[in-house]
């Protein structure tokens, strides 16, 4: 099974991920600050990290920088916050996270993360290259309007969850116009679920005309009555 090293300096934290981890058969490392991530980072390289993000020494954007800066970001990132902002999210993501998981993090979320992060080969740091944050922002991979509402960000087809009961998958080795057209179709898929259908709602969130809104949920494929079978309440 892998390594994977945990950075948390919440005790409860890391003391519940190393269960949940051990009792599937990996070998967890904790750290409960960077200084003693970086540490073992320079003694070994971990087969996966999760790594929070508000931390009281060095904050986990700033410890992920100095390892991609570095050449050590050579294995997958998952970062964890439960105070996260996109522009937080989006900065890590930029920098080479792989995944973002809101705390309180569920079980599912957690083994799912995890699988994925280690399902990705190794790379060099020299080849990690993380997408513009241009390509992040306007291209709908933040749905919703807060990180409440974000499970995990989709970087190179990770998972990302839109809602407690929505999960999507994207494939981003691919045209950027199919790509984006992904992209916003969950989008609004997310958002007539979250509204019941309501399309005078969706039109207020998203701030499209009604007859806008309409034109492109039929150019993208969006069926109409979904929101109303699984609304999020």
């Amino acid at each position: 099974m892998a390594t994977i090293l945990v950075v948390d300096d919440e005790l409860g934290i890391r003391g519940l991920l190393s269960e949940i981890l051990s009792d599937e058969g990996h070998t967890i490392e904790l750290a409960e600050n960077a200084a003693q991530a970086r540490a073992f980072r320079e003694r070994e390289r971990p087969d996966l990290v999760l790594l929070d993000i508000w931390m009281p020494d060095v904050d986990g954007v700033s410890l992920l920088k100095e390892w991609s800066a570095g050449g050590q970001l050579t294995m997958p990132v998952i970062m964890m916050s439960g105070h996260g902002t996109i522009d937080t999210a989006v900065e890590a993501v930029k920098v080479g996270a792989m995944a973002f998981l809101e705390k309180p993090i569920t079980l599912a979320k957690l083994l799912r993360a995890v699988e994925q992060g280690l399902a990705k080969p190794a790379r060099p740091a020299a080849t990690v290259t993380p997408l513009r944050p241009l390509e992040l922002r306007d291209h709908g991979v933040y749905v919703g309007e807060s990180m409440a509402k974000v499970g995990a960000v989709p970087v190179n087809g990770v998972a990302v969850a839109l809602g407690p009961q929505a999960e999507q998958s994207f494939e981003l080795d691919r045209p950027l116009r199919e790509a984006r057209d992904a992209f916003e179709k969950a989008y609004f898929e997310f958002h007539l679920a979250r509204e019941n259908g309501s399309m005078t709602r969706v039109a207020e969130k998203t701030g499209l005309e009604r007859t806008h809104l309409y034109r492109k949920l039929k150019q993208l494929g969006v069926d109409l009555s979904r929101g109303r079978k699984t609304a999020v309440v």
